[in-house]
């Protein structure tokens, strides 16, 4: 019985080591091979966001190597690579609908393929099927007089209506132009606002104006802010730029002087020298 009780005694102890250890093991953390990255970029009045993991040349030759030509390449390293667009874009003049989509390319040295998959459930590339794919087009690829270490996706030119999705590692760069078209969006956003107890005059003419639109609309909205901060020098100034792409330099003169008076007591150097800006160039 007592020989009994000593062999219970260290299988539990036994079991107890085990556990912990394993217990240890499942709490290891080690630094992956290749930094994962999530890059969100506003887009206009939505966003497009980035996954990806970003290997490392480490000595390497990368293209036509480590990345054969004329294969499907995971465009990273590890799971898929992601792109999530929030609403309707298009890449290279090509439509694609919001949604999450994989990124696959297959590079070549004189053209690359821009493969949009609908399968983002992957480990790799090795499970990859054309008849999965949302687009793909095809673009030329750009020597880089210096090389890029670490396989980097970034957002560049970025405006209200688009950018440019440049992917560069080792000595090339990839570069897809992405747009927007959110017009429709906004105008209707804007005239549902309007229908409000606070109408949002001075940001509604901006946009009008920025924008090239109803220019007269613009005007009557900067009137309207103007009224409710006779105060506000930046108001002030956008109303006298709107008036004197109208034509009306002897208005924009007297709003911009206006302006600058307010700028002046407030001591805001910036609206100081805007609201001069355009009187001078009233003046013309």
């Amino acid at each position: 019985m007592i020989q009994m009780k000593k062999n219970l005694f260290a299988i539990a102890i036994a079991a107890t080591m085990m556990f912990t250890a394993n217990e240890s093991f499942a709490q290891l953390k080690l630094p992956a091979a290749s930094s994962a990255q999530t890059v969100t970029q506003g887009l206009g009045i939505e966003n497009v966001t980035l996954n990806y993991s970003r290997p490392s040349m480490n000595g390497r030759k990368i293209f036509g190597d480590l990345v054969p030509y004329n294969e499907v390449w995971r465009t990273g390293a590890n799971t898929n690579t992601t792109l999530t667009f929030e609403g309707d874009v298009t890449l290279n003049g090509h439509k694609l609908s919001a949604g999450t989509y994989a990124l696959f390319t297959i590079p070549n040295k004189s053209e690359w393929t821009i493969i949009i998959s609908k399968n983002t459930k992957q480990w790799g590339a090795y499970t990859y099927k054309e008849a999965e794919d949302a687009l793909r087009f095809n673009v030329k690829p750009q020597a880089l007089t210096s090389p890029v270490e670490t396989f980097t996706v970034s957002f560049d030119n970025v405006t209200p209506t688009g950018a440019v999705l440049n992917l560069a590692w080792e000595k090339t760069s990839v570069k897809v132009d992405l747009k927007v078209n959110q017009q429709a969006k906004i105008l209707a956003s804007i005239d549902e606002a309007m229908k409000g107890e606070k109408k949002p005059y001075f940001a509604a003419a901006q946009y009008y104006f920025n924008n090239n639109l109803d220019l007269n609309k613009a005007l009557n909205w900067f009137d309207e802010a103007a009224k409710a901060q006779p105060k506000a020098a930046h108001v002030l100034y956008w109303k006298a730029k709107a008036q004197l792409k109208a034509g009306d330099k002897k208005g924009a003169i007297e709003t911009a002087t206006k302006g600058l008076e307010v700028a002046t007591a407030d001591k805001n150097g910036e609206y100081i020298k805007l609201n001069t800006q355009v009187i001078n160039a009233a003046k013309k």
